[in-house]
């Protein structure tokens, strides 16, 4: 199950980068904080406009742009 309708982008947000949803939160700013050490929740208490499928999202769309041909969905059980 692919969440990448969920990652948008528009010149008039964020210069255009990709974001979540049309929302502020660029794509690059999630997966720094999931690199970080954050966890979904934690991120999700810092910024309650965004629901877990949003960062879900932001990883398959990482995983996407570094090359990978296949997407295993996180949190599959």
């Amino acid at each position: 199950m692919s969440r990448l309708d969920r990652i948008t982008s528009d010149p008039s947000v964020c210069h255009g980068k990709p974001t979540v949803r049309g929302l502020r939160y660029p794509v690059e700013n999630l997966l720094e904080l999931l690199a970080s050490g954050m966890t979904i929740e934690d991120v999700i208490a810092d910024h309650p406009d965004l629901e877990r499928d949003d960062l879900l999202a932001a990883l398959e769309f990482g995983a996407l742009a570094t090359g990978m041909r296949r997407v295993v969905p996180l949190g599959a059980a």
